[in-house]
């Protein structure tokens, strides 16, 4: 399936940044509005290859351009991905471009990654990058529950999505931070990490360079056992000190508080720090049972808890490309096997 002309349009057209936006403060009714778009029935649940993928990839390659990134993908703020339809049906990455030309035409499939950066202004940090990431792919249309087979991802990961976004908005609408931060859309995450891998092997600035992951996921419920509205959860946050220099900043941040559902290796930040960059997850995931099922749907997002953690995860951003680089405790690091 081609990707739709308005993905191709947005591309095109994204030549340079806007001008910094006005700093609009984030709210809930601009949350939900970003949400409702997002996770809409028309975006046929965001399956990787698919044409509510490019739909959403077109929404995603637009904010990024009106919050004043600069596109760093291939194409505009796109980053393509030589994506095929494997032998399962589902979609898979050929090995390059040159490979992916090799197979037949109706097996070939198109999508990708989202990429805008904002530059660093210190002159002796602006060479490091902070990357700062969210999957937008769902699970597609399935079968059908209460009539419903459109499997909307809100939460997962829609909420993630709108605020790796709208930190970019208010980070841009700033001070430049010190280090350069780029802000990636990811496509295949719920495919095994389609988009990570492409990203790692083709990376908007060299992984040597890359000081930390700030990846983000399932934010639009309230956890409890992370204090509730407005507060927040780190994955992996014994392994190094990234945790600890935010909470020590002020940031309402705390520990997975369910280490055996091993969130830390389940998400993008993983393939990062497999290879050797600090790398953590933000969530506020209460394990609701609309997980991967129909009934995750913007309605039913706290977007006055979404808007309180996306001002603290600006302030986070901010700590990162500003202060002192994180680094892995003894031990933490996770190690390829």
């Amino acid at each position: 399936m081609r990707w739709i002309a308005t993905v191709l349009l947005v591309a095109a057209c994204a030549n340079g940044p806007t001008p910094a936006p006005a700093p609009v403060p984030v709210t809930p009714e601009r949350v939900r509005g970003m949400l409702t778009t997002l996770a809409a029935d028309d975006m046929e649940g965001r399956m990787t290859g698919s044409r509510g993928a490019a739909k959403a990839a077109a929404f995603i390659a637009g904010q990024m351009q009106a919050a004043g990134l600069d596109p760093a993908g291939d194409s505009g703020y796109v980053q393509r991905l030589p994506l095929v339809r494997g032998q399962n049906g589902r979609p898979a990455l050929a090995a390059s471009f040159a490979a992916h030309d090799t197979f037949p035409a109706g097996s070939r499939l198109n999508g990708g990654n989202l990429i805008g950066v904002l530059p660093g202004s210190d002159p002796m940090l602006r060479g490091e990058a902070v990357v700062v990431s969210a999957h937008y792919d769902h699970v597609g249309i399935r079968q059908a529950v209460a009539g419903d087979s459109i499997y909307n991802g809100a939460d997962d990961n829609a909420s993630g999505v709108v605020t790796i976004l709208e930190i970019a908005r208010l980070l841009r609408a700033g001070a430049a931070p010190k280090r350069t931060i780029v802000f990636v859309a990811f496509t295949g995450e719920e495919l095994g990490g389609l988009g990570t891998r492409w990203y790692l092997q083709h990376p908007a600035k060299p992984l040597e360079a890359t000081v930390a992951n700030f990846n983000v996921e399932m934010t639009g419920r309230a956890d409890s056992l992370a204090g509730g509205p407005g507060k927040a959860w780190l994955t992996g946050y014994e392994r190094s000190n990234m945790g600890e220099q935010l909470a020590a900043n002020g940031i309402p941040i705390v520990a997975d508080p369910r280490p055996a559902q091993n969130f830390f290796q389940r998400s993008d930040n993983y393939a990062f720090a497999l290879r050797g960059i600090v790398a953590h997850t933000l969530s506020t995931f209460n394990l609701h049972t609309d997980y991967h099922r129909p009934g995750d749907s913007a309605d039913k997002a706290d977007v006055v808890h979404m808007a309180q953690v996306i001002e603290a995860a600006t302030k986070a951003v901010r700590i990162l490309a500003d202060g002192p680089r994180p680094e892995w405790k003894p031990g933490g690091k996770p190690e390829r096997r």
